[in-house]
């Protein structure tokens, strides 16, 4: 027992294989080392270089497509900014516009008060021009009947003259009264 791998006497050992064994081994696996070395590394090594390149493709792909939305954004960013600012110039133009509306409607509405008031002022004027003319008709009237009165009376009767202005005076106002009363009713 002192030797395993040692066979016994004539027999020989179960563990190693045969010579011709281990040279048929070798030849086989020679020939499979150069099968595969010949066709399937080869065709591996293929395919990893198509999927490596597949890959720094897509990598080099997303990098330009992560540059290019990078571009848009920038060019997004600097329209909305161009139309913010002339959204800006756009309210400011009708501020502006509104305020000189304004102003011109107050313009043209101070010229229709003004005319309106010069209108009013010149028919006030025709008006008074016209009482103006009637009263002094009717003073003249009225300051001739009280001088045919007076004169009727004695001028010496100071008394008798007073009366008669009274007279005259209190009969004015009977028929302005008089007057008024069927014009307010």
């Amino acid at each position: 027992m002192t030797d395993f791998l040692a066979a016994k006497e004539g027999q020989p050992n179960p563990l190693l294989p045969a010579w011709s064994e281990i040279i048929l081994v070798l030849i086989v696996f020679a020939i499979l080392w150069f099968l595969v070395a010949r066709f399937i590394v080869p065709a591996i090594e293929r395919a990893y270089a198509r999927r490596r390149d597949e890959i720094e493709g897509g990598i080099e792909r997303a990098r330009k497509a992560q540059e290019e939305a990078q571009r848009a954004l920038a060019q997004y960013q600097h329209q909305l900014g161009e139309a913010r600012a002339e959204a800006a110039q756009i309210r400011e133009s009708a501020r502006a516009e509104a305020q000189r509306i304004v102003e011109d409607m107050r313009a043209a509405a101070q010229e229709e008060s003004a005319r309106i008031v010069a209108r009013g002022e010149e028919t006030l004027g025709q008006q008074r021009e016209q009482i103006v003319r009637e009263l002094r008709g009717e003073i003249g009237t009225l300051a001739v009947d009280l001088a045919g009165r007076i004169v009727d009376q004695r001028l010496s009767d100071d008394a008798a003259v007073r009366r008669t202005v009274d007279d005259f005076i209190a009969e004015l106002e009977s028929a302005d009264t008089a007057r008024s009363a069927p014009s307010g009713e």
